[in-house]
């Protein structure tokens, strides 16, 4: 059975640890098996994914979501709600069948063309994230939960202001993936996200999410690899080629190099 994994070199600065490379020095703690039905270059728009999600969701500073105990497709529901901005990019993706697959209700925004894949990964209801009405939907549609706060999994001021509504009304926590994030609101609580603390200072997490969850769901079919990897083929000389095509602009895909 093959593995995947998330290289560590932005926290360490060593080059042996860095991913553009055919052998990488890796933290065992975040290395997980990958079943043979699923390929490298899809298996590989997960790691830094899995590892930023758990981060945001599960946290204390930022969440403090009950971490997931079964890799069960249908585990019992907690009572508890999130809401994951930005549901369509790698880290909302991987944010919404993470929470789901811990039991919470999880709600999220994707572009309209992009609703419904990003409901068929386990979100309760997906908006439009430029419907006029978005902040009411997502306030009506959260009636009845505890709702533990916003994953944001875009990190921008326009983001932040199109989800202060839902927290002026609902209260709530914040985890953001943009390195102090700015144009919050006044008052909540919560903090930036920095992924690798997921086997270091945030241990814990790692163990039940990296040793514990991602494997067996990965097997049973509870987490998959999304969104689909956009492939550029030509080894370390085509990393400018991939670099063009993301800041051209992607939706609800991941670019991968491969080596």
């Amino acid at each position: 059975m093959s593995s995947h994994s998330h290289a560590f070199s932005l926290l360490s600065n060593n080059p042996a640890q860095g991913g553009f490379q055919l052998y990488t020095a890796l933290n065992a703690l975040v290395v997980s098996k990958i079943p043979d039905s699923l390929s490298y270059t899809s298996a590989a728009v997960l790691p830094l994914a899995i590892s930023t999600a758990a981060t945001c969701l599960f946290k204390k500073e930022t969440l403090a979501l009950p971490l997931p105990k079964s890799s069960d497709p249908n585990p019992p529901a907690s009572g508890k709600s999130v809401l994951i901005w930005g549901g369509s990019s790698s880290v909302g993706a991987t944010a919404i069948q993470l929470a789901a697959g811990a039991g919470h209700k999880v709600i999220s925004v994707a572009s309209k063309r992009n609703i419904d894949g990003v409901k068929a990964l386990g979100a309760a209801e997906v908006f439009d994230y430029n419907s006029a009405s978005v902040a009411d939907d997502i306030v009506a549609a959260l009636k009845g939960t505890e709702f533990a706060g916003v994953c944001d999994a875009i990190g921008s001021p326009d983001a932040a202001k199109a989800w202060t509504p839902v927290y002026e009304k609902l209260g709530g926590r914040y985890g953001s993936v943009m390195p102090g994030a700015s144009g919050l609101p006044a008052g909540i609580e919560g903090a930036s996200v920095f992924a690798p603390t997921i086997a270091l200072d945030d241990k814990l997490i790692g163990d039940a999410v990296w040793a514990e969850w991602v494997p067996a769901a990965l097997q049973k079919g509870t987490l998959k690899a999304s969104p689909e990897a956009i492939v550029i083929k030509g080894g370390l000389d085509a990393v400018q080629e991939g670099l063009n095509k993301q800041k051209a602009g992607v939706s609800f895909g991941k670019i991968v190099v491969e080596l």
